[in-house]
């Protein structure tokens, strides 16, 4: 038997639960510091538990194990396209653990995001890329997700954010 069947018989991806939120945290510090920007982590373990988990949860998860042991993960949440007029998914991180990769444990994962999606009705996948990593471009390419020349991601965040959203008060109704 090869060793390469061994690997890939032992991987096992299962749905995040709130005891994962440590190595969730620990893996997007990881990344982080990959790219050189640890310094801009400011969520905590308990912003993963808090979010992620629970009837109104922000985003869901999957851990890829191998043997047992933590090998990577994706967080991701449902998206709408109102061209396409369907679902889709927004993979906000993918994470595979440095002694995992070679293993196909990304394009597993990818892969298992994208099920979920469809099951669901879902018909796309996206997500966003740092631009200096070089490395996660030419791996999405290779699975499949083109580069979207079309689009041009905009954000607000911080003071940005506050100033969009206003002052505290409530002046429109709750939206539910």
């Amino acid at each position: 038997m090869s060793d390469e069947g061994n690997e890939a018989a032992a991987l096992r991806i299962r749905p995040a639960e709130p005891q994962d939120a440590e190595a969730m945290h620990a893996a997007i510090l990881t990344l982080a510091g990959h790219l050189g920007q640890q310094a801009k982590i400011r969520s905590t373990a308990e912003d993963f538990r808090r979010y992620g988990f629970g009837p109104e949860a922000a985003f869901s998860g999957l851990i890829a194990e191998v043997d047992g042991e933590f090998a990577g993960l994706c967080l991701f949440f449902p998206i709408f396209s109102t061209w396409l007029g369907r679902p889709g998914v927004y993979v906000q991180d993918l994470f595979v653990d440095e002694r995992f990769r070679g293993r196909r444990i990304g394009e597993s994962l990818l892969r298992a995001v994208a099920s979920w999606s469809r099951k669901r009705g879902g018909v796309y996948l996206r997500l966003a890329v740092d631009t200096e990593n070089v490395s996660a471009h030419g791996f999405y390419e290779r699975v499949g997700l083109a580069w979207l020349q079309t689009d041009r991601e905009h954000g607000a965040y911080g003071e940005a954010f506050l100033a969009l959203a206003g002052p505290d008060e409530t002046r429109h109704e709750e939206m539910r």
